[in-house]
């Protein structure tokens, strides 16, 4: 099973918000991650013709920046990686039935406000503190921003991952009507061709 076969047992299990692709996460990409008004839950596939050898770079980031992480995996896998992955981690199987949980994903209490907010854009990061009445981060660099949030007392971390799903989910609505749009105007066009009269 591969993973373009496992995104398809997976999508429909994600109830409520939307979910996300690749999305940048650290020094990695989490291959699915589903945002709600509430939580985000990272997703890492594995399928039989993958390796566990970046399981060790990718759960560190992860952890940082999901309040629930879940790796879905083939039967094959599940021996080897029990071990590389603390309790709260999640395991699901995928089968050829669909997928199996092996072990719930329980909440995350290691998430860490600068890896948070380094899923936005660093302009976004910067509006959302000017607006919290810090006008000096505004000349700081997307690495001061973040060394900022990692001692500060000022932004607490529910407020910080509440703008951030509040954001994604956000710019996901503006892709969807970019989509729509282009979409239409393609339409537009098509009809104009058709009409013009050959000569």
């Amino acid at each position: 099973m591969n993973d373009p076969e496992i995104r398809v047992l997976l999508y429909p299990l994600l109830q409520g918000g939307l979910y996300v692709d690749e999305l940048p996460t650290g020094t990695t990409r989490a291959d699915v991650v589903h945002i709600t008004e509430h939580f985000m839950h990272g997703y890492e596939l594995k399928g039989d013709a993958d390796t566990l050898q970046r399981v060790a770079k990718q759960l560190p980031c992860y952890a940082k920046a999901y309040d629930f992480v879940t790796f879905v995996v083939t039967e094959k896998h599940v021996p080897k990686l029990r071990p590389l992955l603390p309790e709260w981690v999640g395991i699901q199987v995928a089968t050829a039935d669909g997928l199996r949980t092996e072990r719930p994903a329980l909440y995350n209490a290691t998430v860490e406000r600068p890896a948070v907010a380094a899923l936005l854009r660093h302009s976004e990061v910067q509006q959302y503190l000017l607006a919290r009445g810090l006008p000096g981060v505004s000349t700081l660099r997307r690495r001061e921003v973040l060394s900022f949030l990692r001692t500060t007392r000022l932004v607490s971390l529910a407020d910080l991952a509440r703008h951030v799903r509040e954001r994604l989910m956000g710019r996901m609505d503006e892709r969807l009507a970019v989509r729509a749009e282009r979409k239409a105007e393609r339409e537009r066009v098509a009809s104009r061709r058709r009409r013009k009269p050959r000569k």
